[in-house]
């Protein structure tokens, strides 16, 4: 196993920068998962570590070796791409054992190894059976098998479950948090899906156009978003924002009033807002509350969507671009065109500067 390291890492194609001073450690044996929007810069940054992509910028060290200049099949790392790239004529036994044979392994040692990484992914039975005879669960389960025999120090994981549908998708994100507790790896795994995200990792960084926005636990980004970037990514559905202006500020709570007039008590350290500052107030769907006495806005329903144990609610509401999202228990019976006046707990709302910057939350609901 080893640890990763990168210091002001840097990637550009010419005039084009799309890695901008990456900081990041990724500890001995985490599972760390990176994720953002398209065109974030995720995907080269695990390419920057493979060797797959040279870097104009920085040190990156792995188990503590600079491998700046070092080739792919010299760092210790192996990798898994969102397409499986299988040798068709060949066997699930060959395909594992295929890089093994080429490096002259000896035969008892590349059998010991197969079959290992065989039972870790339960496919021992499947061996003798060509890919076009498996399910595309089972042609990944082979793909992190081939991986496994070279016994690196890092895996490395491309968007691989993106080809699978749903329900396997669910599957293979269970063995994918099997396999890091069998194997005790490093393993960096990226995504665009913020649910694999929250199930798998450690810890998760959030880029945004080649930067990292935040780094941290999935509870920590969840509960405790830096920005409205990381705010208004991570969480599904996504968090509600609502602009607002500060109208009372103090070290224990910022008072704002909305588009509509409604006064929001919202429970963060305002040491630094004034009285009329512009900002941005945010909910999540699940923190909403039918009725109340105080902290109160009225709304009306546009679209209900009843998943059996939750019902989401969409909400027309002044000052939203989309429509609020409200996360009720299943048994909670609401139609569009019902009206309905909604609390907004003061220690579950979130509270942002005009620059997108998170007030420090005092309190967290229960």
């Amino acid at each position: 196993m080893a640890d990763v390291k990168l210091q002001a890492v840097a990637k550009a194609y010419g005039e084009t920068r799309i890695l901008h001073g990456i900081d990041l450690e990724i500890r001995d044996g985490e599972f760390m998962v990176f994720v953002g929007p398209s065109g974030c810069g995720k995907s080269t940054l695990l390419r920057t570590i493979a060797g797959l992509e040279d870097i104009t910028g920085g040190e990156l060290r792995i188990g503590g070796r600079l491998v700046n200049d070092v080739p792919p099949a010299e760092r210790g790392i192996a990798m898994v791409f969102q397409s499986y790239a299988l040798y068709p004529h060949m066997n699930l036994y060959d395909n594992m054992a295929f890089g093994l044979k080429l490096a002259k392994v000896p035969k008892d040692e590349i059998d010991r190894a197969v079959r290992y990484a065989a039972r870790i992914l339960h496919i021992e039975h499947l061996l003798e059976r060509k890919p076009k005879d498996l399910s595309g669960g089972q042609r990944q389960r082979v793909a992190i098998g081939r991986a496994i025999v070279r016994k690196p120090e890092v895996f490395l994981f491309d968007e691989p479950l993106s080809n699978l549908d749903a329900a396997l998708r669910v599957r293979m994100r269970y063995e994918f948090a099997k396999l890091h507790e069998d194997l005790k790896t490093t393993m960096v795994y990226v995504t665009h899906d913020q649910v694999e995200a929250m199930t798998l990792a450690d810890r998760i960084v959030v880029l945004s156009a080649g930067k990292i926005e935040q780094v941290g636990t999935p509870i920590e980004l969840y509960e405790h978003p830096d920005n409205l970037f990381v705010a208004g990514f991570i969480g599904s559905p996504k968090m509600n924002l609502i602009e607002a202006e500060v109208t009372e500020a103090a070290a224990t709570q910022v008072v704002v009033r909305l588009g509509t007039g409604a006064i929001v008590r919202a429970l963060v350290d305002g040491a630094r807002a004034r009285p009329g500052d512009r900002v941005t107030l945010g909910v999540r769907p699940e923190h909403f509350q039918v009725g109340g006495d105080s902290n109160l806005i009225d709304t009306t329903v546009t679209f209900v969507e009843s998943l059996g144990g939750t019902t989401h609610a969409y909400c027309a509401y002044p000052g939203v671009e989309d429509a609020l999202t409200c996360e009720f228990d299943g048994r909670t019976r609401v139609r569009a065109g019902d009206s309905l006046s909604l609390q907004l707990p003061p220690d579950a709302c979130y509270l942002f500067d005009a620059q997108g910057l998170a007030f420090q939350r005092l309190g967290v609901p229960a």
